[in-house]
């Protein structure tokens, strides 16, 4: 079953709250409280998102993180293959493809590939923008 890690999800949740803080840095442990996940698992999956130019760190009394980009520049895709490597359904359809001697006669082939298709389809065209948006739509949801 194909399944997004929590190191996805949390991903996603940091990079939304960094995004919900444009003029302002926010340090690892704000969103630890504010998200209820480990600073020390939140430590991990920041680095990879700095390494990658994501976010930037600021040091010092009032450092933390900010987005480089505009939230609407970062795709749920880019987050997730970040984090979680390749969405693709099955190693078949993969980049490279794994080697499989039924790929010529593969009934199944088709609908891998359709499922790919959707998930990027899904994934690649909602940005961190749009999570903003419906983060701040949300009943109850206040600004901290």
């Amino acid at each position: 079953m194909m399944k997004i890690s929590s190191k996805g999800r949390y991903a996603l949740r940091m990079m939304i709250e960094f995004a919900l803080h444009p003029d302002e840095c926010t340090n690892i442990s704000q969103v630890a409280d504010r998200q209820d996940i480990s600073e020390k698992y939140l430590e991990q999956i920041v680095m990879l998102l700095a390494k990658a130019g994501y976010v930037k760190s600021t040091r010092g009394a009032k450092g933390g993180y900010t987005l480089t980009r505009d939230p609407s520049e970062y795709t749920v895709g880019m987050i997730l293959r970040l984090t979680e490597g390749s969405l693709t359904p099955v190693d078949c359809i993969g980049n490279p493809p794994a080697q499989c001697s039924r790929w010529d006669t593969c009934a199944t082939l088709s609908v891998w590939r359709q499922l790919d298709q959707a998930i990027s389809q899904v994934v690649d065209n909602v940005t961190l923008a749009d999570l903003v948006k419906e983060q701040l739509s949300k009943p109850g949801y206040t600004l901290m």
